[in-house]
C-alpha cells in the first residue's frame, strides 16, 4: 500500500492535528510550513514528569524513599510529647489493606514514671470521631432501602420537627403555593430543607447544641425536639457550613428510634463494630475500660474527667484504639476483608459537598468530613476535641492512604500534626508508585488485536505482543519518525476485559514535551480506554475507538504502508 504526501494531505493534516490537540501523541501540532533545521526538529524539551498522580499499585517492602519519610513522621510524633500537656501519642499509617508503620510514643499516665508505654490496644476518647458512626448509619440504611433519599428532609421521619428559618429565599407567602393537604407544620419542614445529608455533614443551619443545654444534657429526643420549636437555624441549610453536634446527635436518635426501631448504641455495635472486629471501641466508659486508656490531661497537667455526654453520646462519647481506628480505616478505603457499605456507596461517603467560607476551619465539608487540599489531593479528615484528648483520622483516597493520630492531652497549637505527616508521606507514596512496576495484563488471546492500523490513512500504528502476551501499540509514518523520539512512539495496552484495553505507561514520562513549536501532551493518553471492535469471520478485530478522546474508526489495513515523498 502505497500514501502520496501531497500538499492538500499536509494541510489537512494540520488542520486536523489542531483538532486532536492533546488526543493521542499521534496527534500532533505541525509547526507553520517553512524550511526546518534538522538539527533543532530532534530537540525535546521535557518538563515537568508525569503522572502527576501516579496511580496505587502493590509495594514490595523495604521501599527507602517510604522509610525515610516514616522516620520523620516517628520523629515529629516524638518530640511531639510534652510530659505535662501532652504524655501519651499512638498513631498508625494504613495503605490500603495493610499497615504501614505505627509509632506509640510517652506513657499511659504520663504523672508516673512506672507507667507503661502506650502501644496499639491502648485504649483513647475519639471525641468527634464519633459522628462518622451515625453517618455510616445514615448510608447504611439508605443502602439497604430503609431510607428512601440521603436528601429526604428530617421531617419525613420524625412529624413534630419544625424551626425557624428567617433566612431561608422562601417566606411565609410561599406556603400558599404547596399543595392541599399538606399541614402548616410539614410545609416549614419542607421550607427549612433540614435534610438527613445535610444533617450530616455541618450544613444543616442547626445550631452547635440545644439552647441551654450543655454536652452534658440528659434529655431524650422528644425533649429535644420540643426545645427546638421555638428555636432558629443559624444558617439557611445547604448554604453556609456550620459545626453542629446538635444535628449529629439528632440525626443518630432519629435514624434509630424512627427507622431503624432500636437503640442508636445497639445499632452501631451489631451492624459496624462487631462487622469490622472493633472489639476495643464503644460508648460505656466501665472501669475494665478505663485501666486500659490513657489518661486525658489538661494543658497544666491536671487529669480531665471522663464526662458523660448523654444525649449528645453520637457526636462525641466513643472510645477507641489505633488498632481499632485502622480497620475503619481500611473499611472506609474499600480495602476490608469484612465490608460495612458497597463501594458506590463508600465513594458518595467520601465525595465533599460543599465549599465553605474562608472564616470555617475547613475548604470544604463532606459527610461528616472536613475536607482540605494538601500537594494537589484531597485531604479527607475528621478530627475531635474533648477534655484531655485529641483525635484525627485522615485519607487520602486516590493514594489509598489513611492516618489516625490518638492523643492524650493537649495537641499543639503550633503545628497540625496531620498535615506535616502527610507533607512526609504524599511525596514518597508518589515516589514509590512511580519507581514500582507496572502489571501489565495480556488478553486471553493477542492475535485477533495484531496488525496494522490508520486513523483516515493519516496517522498509522502498530500494534504488536511481546513473549508475555501484552500487547503495544507503536506509531509510525513520515512525520512520527522525523518529529516524535523513538522512546514515546509506543504505548502500552494492559487488558481489561471483553476487547478493552488501557493505556498504561511504563515508567515515569514528561507531562508534556515541545518539539520546536509543536507541543505534544503524553499525560491526556495515560490511563486512555481502547474499545476494539467484535471480531471478523476471520476472528480479526477490524479497528478501534477511544472514546475518552473522542476518537472513533480506527480501522485495520491489510499491510504496512509505503510512504513516498
Amino acid at each position: 500500500m502505497k500514501v502520496k504526501w501531497t500538499k492538500l494531505g499536509m494541510v489537512f493534516f494540520l488542520l486536523l492535528s489542531f483538532v486532536m490537540m492533546g488526543c493521542f501523541i499521534w496527534q500532533y501540532r505541525l509547526p507553520k510550513a517553512k524550511p526546518v533545521d534538522i538539527k533543532f526538529e530532534k530537540e525535546v524539551k521535557e518538563e515537568k514528569m508525569c503522572p502527576r498522580f501516579p496511580e496505587p499499585v502493590p509495594l514490595e517492602h523495604p521501599i527507602p524513599v517510604l522509610m525515610e519519610a516514616l522516620d520523620k513522621v516517628d520523629a515529629l510524633l516524638r518530640t511531639s510529647i510534652d510530659a505535662t500537656k501532652l504524655p501519651a501519642i499512638s498513631a498508625i499509617v494504613i495503605f490500603n489493606d495493610s499497615v504501614l508503620w505505627n509509632g506509640n510514643f510517652g506513657r499511659r499516665n504520663g504523672s508516673n514514671p512506672m507507667s507503661p508505654p502506650t502501644n496499639e490496644y491502648t485504649v483513647y476518647r475519639i471525641a468527634s470521631l464519633s459522628k462518622i458512626f451515625p453517618t455510616l448509619m445514615l448510608y447504611k440504611l439508605w443502602e439497604d432501602g430503609k431510607v428512601g433519599s440521603l436528601d429526604d428532609p428530617l421531617g419525613k421521619y420524625v412529624k413534630n420537627f419544625t424551626i425557624k428559618n428567617p433566612l431561608g429565599k422562601r417566606r411565609d407567602h410561599d406556603l400558599k403555593s404547596i399543595s392541599d393537604g399538606i399541614s402548616s407544620r410539614e410545609a416549614q419542614v419542607h421550607i427549612s430543607s433540614v435534610t438527613l445529608r445535610r444533617m450530616a455533614s455541618q450544613l444543616s443551619g442547626l445550631p452547635r447544641r440545644l439552647r441551654a443545654t450543655t454536652l452534658l444534657w440528659k434529655g431524650n429526643t422528644q425533649a429535644a425536639l420540643d426545645l427546638l420549636q421555638d428555636d432558629v437555624l443559624v444558617a439557611d441549610p445547604g448554604t453556609k457550613c456550620h459545626y453542629s453536634n446538635l444535628a449529629f446527635s439528632l440525626l443518630a436518635h432519629v435514624m434509630a428510634e424512627k427507622v431503624a426501631g432500636m437503640d442508636y448504641q445497639q445499632w452501631v455495635s451489631e451492624n459496624i463494630l462487631q462487622p469490622l472486629g472493633m472489639e476495643d471501641t464503644g460508648f460505656e466508659i466501665t472501669s475494665q475500660i478505663e485501666k486500659r486508656m490513657a489518661i486525658g490531661v489538661y494543658s497544666s497537667g491536671r487529669p480531665a474527667p471522663l464526662y458523660d455526654l448523654g444525649w449528645y453520646r453520637p457526636s462525641g462519647q466513643m472510645y477507641s484504639t489505633p488498632a481499632d481506628m485502622a480497620k475503619l480505616v481500611m473499611m472506609l478505603l474499600g480495602a476490608y476483608y469484612r465490608p460495612v457499605l458497597q463501594p458506590d456507596t463508600l465513594k458518595t461517603m467520601l465525595t465533599p459537598l460543599f465549599r465553605c467560607e474562608n472564616s470555617y476551619f475547613a475548604d470544604q465539608t463532606g459527610t461528616p468530613w472536613e475536607v482540605n487540599n494538601q500537594l494537589g489531593y484531597a485531604v479527607i479528615r475528621k478530627d475531635g476535641d474533648l477534655d484531655g484528648y485529641s483525635a484525627s483520622i485522615a485519607l487520602i483516597p486516590r493514594l489509598k492512604l489513611g492516618l489516625v493520630i490518638l492523643m492524650a492531652g493537649t495537641k499543639p497549637e503550633d503545628e497540625d500534626l496531620v498535615a506535616k505527616v502527610y507533607s512526609f508521606l504524599i511525596p514518597a507514596m508518589e515516589s514509590a508508585f512511580r519507581d514500582a512496576p507496572r502489571v501489565l495484563i495480556p488478553p486471553p488471546d493477542p492475535v485477533p488485536y495484531l496488525g496494522y492500523f490508520t486513523y483516515g490513512n493519516i496517522t498509522f500504528y502498530e500494534i504488536k505482543a511481546d513473549a508475555d502476551g501484552v500487547l503495544s501499540l507503536e506509531q509510525f509514518g513520515p512525520q512520527v519518525d522525523t518529529m516524535v523520539p523513538m522512546k514515546y512512539r509506543s504505548l502500552k495496552l494492559s487488558y481489561l476485559q471483553d476487547r478493552v484495553f488501557r493505556v498504561a505507561f511504563e515508567k515515569e514520562y514528561p507531562c508534556s514535551l515541545k518539539v520546536n513549536a509543536a507541543s505534544v501532551s503524553l499525560e491526556s493518553q495515560d490511563g486512555q480506554l481502547f474499545n476494539f471492535y467484535i471480531f471478523s469471520k476471520k476472528g480479526l478485530s477490524p479497528g478501534f475507538d477511544v472514546p475518552g478522546l473522542n476518537t472513533y474508526k480506527v480501522t485495520r489495513i491489510p499491510r504496512k504502508p509505503i510512504f513516498s515523498s
